[in-house]
């Protein structure tokens, strides 16, 4: 049975993309995963999650979507929330990898209810939506590596491209750095890299 693991990266900061990650394992090489040291990517170091990265990639089909900020800004005016975004990025996800048994980490409050809509999209497949599921599962521990190195890797570009400008921190909307990267712009003057329609940045508005 092909597994297809599928995690995301990103969902909280007010910098930079949301990365979607899958990854498709027969279920019989799930021990090379073990033998790898794979887990949850929040629970690796960058340098380790990279190496790991590039592994899996090498053996499996995966695939990933970015959504930059500039997409969720777009799709929020429009009425999406993101965690309609996310989906979109989940089935884009689902219809380019081959597999039998899809198993994804929740972003619905209720899981069942993501794995109820995701059945009805895919009849033929079994599916499984948990909260925790990268701690749980090691294709959606492998999936979340993908993510978050895709991710890692496009910050480190932002970071490089306005480092005249300011250390960007974390990116999330509590890190002191990021808030402080923000301060140089006010909101019409704000880069395409933030989330504008983020609450932190809506603020400014007000200023």
């Amino acid at each position: 049975m092909n597994i297809l693991g599928i995690d995301e990266a990103g969902r909280g900061p007010v910098i930079g993309p949301l990365v979607v990650g899958g990854i498709v394992i027969p279920e019989e090489k799930t021990a090379i995963l073990e033998r790898m040291g794979i887990k949850d990517s929040k629970r690796l170091s960058p340098t380790r999650r990279k190496v790991l990265s590039r592994k899996l990639e090498s053996a499996f089909e995966y695939y990933f979507v970015e959504i930059t900020a500039q997409d969720i800004d777009n799709l929020r005016a429009k009425g999406v929330n993101l965690n309609e975004i996310e989906k979109i990025a989940i089935m884009k996800i689902i219809d380019t990898l081959d597999a039998d048994c899809i198993i994804i980490d929740s972003l619905d409050v209720k899981p069942e209810r993501l794995e109820e809509e995701v059945k009805e999209l895919y009849p033929d497949k079994k599916v499984i939506a948990e909260h925790k599921a990268d701690d749980n599962y090691l294709q959606v521990s492998a999936a979340s590596i993908i993510a978050k190195y895709h991710r890692d890797a496009t910050i480190e570009k932002i970071k490089k491209e306005y480092r005249k400008i300011g250390d960007i921190g974390s990116g999330y909307p509590s890190d002191p750095k990021t808030k402080k990267f923000l301060e140089n712009y006010s909101y019409d003057e704000m880069p395409e890299i933030v989330r504008k329609s983020w609450r932190t940045v809506q603020n400014f508005k007000k200023l």
